[in-house]
């Protein structure tokens, strides 16, 4: 299975109960925060739920699911990952990409190297580096036009051209 056909995407992570009716702190992990109005639906071990209610909460959300009625049921959620069906997936714009969906691409130089595969995204403002980790070791690639050239979902890759020392590794700094 290739990354971007994953089933179940992870939006948010339970942190702990809260109150004894039931509800849960969650720390939300979308960049889409109305996937936590209510009755939305989401999955907690693969098993569907329905939001009933929303209260925000700084960086968190309080929610209370149809589900869970005691701070007993709470408790035993705590830690799990609340997740949604991946049909549920906004479509973004194109050219632009969920980081589930770069994750595992394999990377090539236009030349026709090998780099490796996308192990993990680090995101800055002014724009994410892909980590790559293969025959060269770790590599950190910006994710900017002048050096990435084309994503690929459906082959599973990604084309970057190497801007001047991108890939000199191992290589001392003249003095």
């Amino acid at each position: 299975m290739k990354p971007f056909e994953l089933e179940f995407i992870t939006i948010g992570q339970i942190l702990a109960p809260w109150s004894t009716k039931g509800k849960l702190k969650v720390e939300v992990v979308t960049d889409f925060p109305q996937r936590f109005t209510p009755s939305s639906k989401v999955y907690i071990n693969r098993q569907p739920m329905t939001i009933d209610s929303t209260e925000w909460h700084k960086r968190t959300v309080i929610i209370k699911l149809n589900t869970v009625d005691s701070i007993e049921a709470a408790q035993s959620l705590q830690g799990q990952p609340i997740e949604i069906h991946h049909s549920q997936v906004h479509p973004l714009p194109e050219g632009q990409y969920y980081h589930f969906q770069i994750i595992g691409l394999e990377v090539w130089t236009t030349g026709g190297e090998l780099l490796g595969n996308v192990t993990d995204i680090l995101a800055a403002d002014s724009n994410d580096n892909y980590v790559v980790r293969g025959a060269k070791g770790e590599i950190l690639i910006p994710a900017i036009d002048d050096v990435v050239k084309s994503i690929d979902l459906n082959k599973g890759h990604i084309v970057i051209e190497p801007i001047e020392g991108l890939l000199n590794l191992n290589q001392k700094a003249a003095k």
